[in-house]
């Protein structure tokens, strides 16, 4: 089994080799091809990649490379993590919305249509690659805005899946809670990437036992707590929002919040360096605390049971994964993104039925769903009225004369990334 990662040249990708290290009984990889255009990290990366296979006796092989069409030629599946623009455009997409007194942050509002903007024509062109040389390969995107990019690929035609860590990250802490293990857990995960509630916590699988409310019960303060949301919230909601709901349920909070220090495109870049510099000393050959607060936790575990199962391994069958609506939420278009359990196998995955949802998600999810028609209609044909359009249609903008001014601010820390502008 070949896979490629594109973006393999992340700070982060050493947590996904130690995935790929640990459970390789799920997933058997004999070749693991690293893609990225900065060459010098990728070799710091791929040399750390390599000490950490030897460490934990993984026999695959770890390639990297500069050439995409080599690097992917072969391969069953192909990850893509890509940041277009690097942390310096995310620490753009942070800070100028917030001038209009509007959220910055990568993946919502606008700083998270800009990166749209900027990553659907690249994430594009490379599937297209992919496709021309090895056509039956699946696609696998991580990259952020997880929904419009798997959106993209799908309307294209790709074999493409989108995957985020928010579910599991909520199963692992889930599991810890009730002390019983993760694939006990089951959750009733509903909406689009970034915009999600679990509605139910069940243990033993779909049909099991629903025990959200003896966690909210016992647990509700550490809950809101890592949410960062008043326990009085949650408790009137009586499901657990993602986390990425502040910025909706407590918007003006956040922004003055942002506007009191650094951008965690700041913090990264800062904690980039030290793990470059880390992964430089050939002694090292695990990855190293400090990755734990780079983000994405337990990612790599999330690509390895979703790799397994397209691929017909021991994967999961039902998983957490961004994909085709297909009549699954019944006020959204069939072609829209939206973040369910669903079953995957070689097939591909398809959602599990959900419940009618209560106006307040089915609303939101909605409004949302519209500005991502929007996003991604900008994003392919480009143009400054349609990035006005997705920009008015989004919730945390909304008005008149901010949409007006974020589409200057937009295009003009963008233009290099922009063929149309």
């Amino acid at each position: 089994m070949k896979l490629a990662v594109v973006g393999g040249g992340s700070t982060y990708t050493p947590e996904l080799i130690d995935g790929f290290a640990r459970l390789r009984d799920t997933l058997p990889v004999e070749e693991l091809v690293l893609v990225d255009p900065a060459a010098d990290r990728l070799e710091l990366v791929g040399g750390l990649a390599r000490r950490i296979f030897a460490r934990q006796g993984h026999p695959g092989k770890i390639v990297t490379t500069s050439d995409l069409d080599a690097g992917v030629a072969g391969a069953d599946a192909v990850l893509l993590q890509l940041r277009v623009g690097g942390q310096a455009a995310r620490n753009q997409d942070e800070t100028w919305p917030l001038e209009c007194g509007c959220v910055g942050q990568e993946t919502t509002g606008a700083g998270g249509l800009a990166k749209a903007l900027r990553t659907v024509p690249v994430v594009l062109d490379i599937a297209e690659r992919v496709r021309r040389t090895n056509p039956d390969a699946w696609i696998i995107d991580f990259t952020n805005p997880v929904g419009i990019v798997t959106r993209a690929l799908l309307q294209a035609g790709h074999k493409a899946v989108g995957l985020c860590n928010v579910a599991i990250g909520f199963q692992r802490k889930f599991a810890a809670l009730l002390d019983v293990t993760p694939g006990e857990v089951h959750l009733d995960h509903v909406g689009l990437n970034h915009l999600t509630w679990e509605l139910g916590v069940r243990l033993g699988g779909p049909d099991g036992e629903d025990v959200l409310p003896k966690l909210l019960a016992e647990h509700g303060d550490a809950i809101a707590g890592d949410l960062r949301m008043p326990r009085q919230l949650v408790d009137r909601l009586g499901v657990v929002p993602s986390y990425y709901l502040r910025y909706f349920y407590a918007h003006d909070e956040v922004v003055r919040e942002l506007g009191t220090k650094p951008s965690r495109a700041a913090e990264v870049a800062a904690m980039e360096k030290e793990l470059l510099e880390m992964y430089s000393d050939p002694a090292l050959d695990e990855k190293p605390a400090l990755l734990g607060k780079r983000g994405g936790a337990f990612y790599s575990e999330a690509a390895v049971d979703l790799a397994s199962a397209l691929l017909g391994g021991g994967g999961s069958a039902v998983q957490v994964v961004n994909t085709s609506n297909r009549g699954t939420l019944p006020f959204l278009p069939d072609d829209a993104v939206i973040e369910v359990q669903a079953r995957v196998d070689g097939t591909g995955a398809v959602p599990l039925a959900v419940p009618a949802l209560d106006p307040l998600y089915a609303g939101l999810i909605g409004h949302v769903t519209a500005y991502e028609d929007l996003a991604l209609d900008a994003a392919l044909r480009g143009g400054r009225d349609r990035v006005f359009k997705a920009l008015l249609a989004h919730p945390l903008v909304g008005q008149f004369e901010y949409a007006e001014a974020l589409t200057d601010k937009l295009i003009a820390h963008n233009r290099e990334h922009l063929a149309w502008a």
